[in-house]
């Protein structure tokens, strides 16, 4: 193998892995939003958590399969350019780079500070939200930027923790709920609101936020011993376990609080259901674990931020690449093309404030939810990549190049389906945006092309 890296990893390590990379802070997010999407239907949430999982365990096994025939790749953007071609790829990437990293980053600082805010009892939309949303968006870039060793060791840290609240809340909130009989309640007669046509896909569209990043985990084939088998086992037994975690935690918050309590409670609904459960203070310490929960996925999304146009730079793409490709001597960083994902994580915060927590908009139709629909962007996306998979790979056999890449081509069409039916208009406003984002992006590729040549 070209690369020369040492075959360290077996696979119980490569499915620790997924699971690290994708557990955060979306399961304590959304949860909230899902049950109240549903109307307090657990039923129904606990089905729309189920297609979250299956879809993401369909499209982890196409792309761990894909890994298995192209081993010197990391990364979707290597994957597209593959399969589909150069152009493909630099569109991809310009994408990730421009609008995927930055939205989904700036999400995560204002759900860090959200979650930091409930602690205080402060008004999540205020300004000590935003305060802090920038706060956080700055230390982690900042940490990232001077010192990836230290970001590294963060990202270690605060994997290891991440499952302590998921884990009792779903043993001890579903004991809890079974010997009180709150959770059968909250499964027999738990809706208690009317909500609007298709519930279930604003539910699917919700989880996936919390399942997104099991792609970044396809980077680590090049090390894995006998990659061929283990990386799809890690990718399909790791997603298996995440979605399995998700559902046990989404049933003990159910089993902890009547469905209304989450419901009427808002963003203080998880909190609640932690203290009721394991007390005042138990509950506050545990929601303190959570925080830090979501400042490792803050971190996690942080290290593709600050490296997305580096990475088009080193493919000599994009806006000067000898710019965004040089790196700095003190840090071993691409410190050019770190700021600048910087500065666009710290647009897009300002952007989601602006369309999501303002009582009046300050984009009017032009607002969308960016922590949904960057994501169902991407699962758009992958679609060029499964079918030309299924027109190139012939050395596979027809269960991994026809059967599975259709499964998740469908896959994949049902999550835009579910967006469409779930964000409505907002759709159509968020696809002008990205539009002209994209248009910027191969018309600054073009001109850097032209005068190389």
């Amino acid at each position: 193998m070209e690369n020369g890296l040492q075959k360290r990893y077996g696979l119980l390590t490569a499915i620790a892995m997924v699971v690290g990379i994708v557990i955060g802070a979306g399961v304590f997010f959304k949860a909230e939003k899902i049950l109240v999407a549903t109307g307090g239907n657990l039923p129904q949430g606990i089905l729309a958590w189920a297609l979250g999982g299956i879809i993401m365990i369909i499209c982890a096994y196409v792309f761990a399969t894909m890994a298995t025939q192209y081993e010197k790749v990391n990364g979707v953007v290597d994957y597209a350019e593959a399969t589909v071609g150069e152009k493909y790829g630099y569109f991809v990437g310009w994408f990730m780079a421009a609008i995927y990293y930055p939205t989904l980053t700036s999400v995560l600082a204002w759900v860090s500070a959200r979650y930091t805010c409930i602690l205080f009892g402060w008004d999540i939309a205020g300004s000590e939200a935003m305060a802090l949303s920038g706060f956080y968006l700055m230390s982690i870039f900042a940490m990232n930027a001077l010192s990836p060793k230290l970001a590294g060791k963060f990202q270690v840290s605060t994997t290891a923790i991440k499952l302590i609240p998921l884990a009792l809340m779903a043993v001890v909130g579903t004991i809890a709920g079974l010997s009180n009989g709150v959770l059968v309640t909250n499964f027999t007669e738990g809706v208690i609101a009317d909500v609007g046509s298709n519930p279930l896909f604003t539910a699917l569209v919700a989880t996936a936020f919390a399942y997104e990043g099991w792609i970044i985990a396809t980077s680590i084939n090049a090390e894995l011993r006998d990659a061929k088998r283990n990386l799809p086992l890690a990718l399909t037994f790791g997603t298996l376990f995440v979605a399995l975690i998700y559902i046990l935690y989404y049933i003990g918050l159910a089993g902890a609080v009547p469905n209304s309590v989450v419901m009427q409670g808002g963003e203080t609904g998880a909190k609640i259901a932690f203290s009721t459960l394991f007390s005042k203070l138990g509950g506050t310490i545990l929601f303190v674990v959570v925080v830090i929960s979501c400042l490792g996925t803050l971190n996690g999304l942080m290290m593709g931020c600050v490296r997305g146009f580096y990475s088009l730079a080193a493919r000599n793409m994009g806006p000067r690449p000898e710019t965004y490709q040089s790196i700095d001597q003190n840090t071993n960083m691409p410190a050019n093309a770190a700021i600048l994902g910087g500065l666009l994580s710290g647009v897009w915060l300002l952007y989601f404030y602006g369309a999501n927590l303002t009582p009046v908009s300050w984009f009017g139709p032009f607002s969308f939810d960016s922590s949904e629909l960057p994501i169902v962007t991407i699962y758009g996306m992958y679609i060029p990549i499964f079918i030309m998979m299924m027109r190139k790979e012939k050395s596979l056999n027809v269960f991994k190049r026809f059967v599975m890449p259709a499964l998740a081509i469908c896959a994949c069409l049902f999550m835009i389906v579910a967006a469409c039916y779930a964000h409505g208009q907002a759709v159509f406003y968020y696809l002008i945006i990205f539009a002209v984002i994209m248009a910027a992006g191969m018309m600054v590729n073009k001109n850097a092309q032209s005068k190389r040549v």
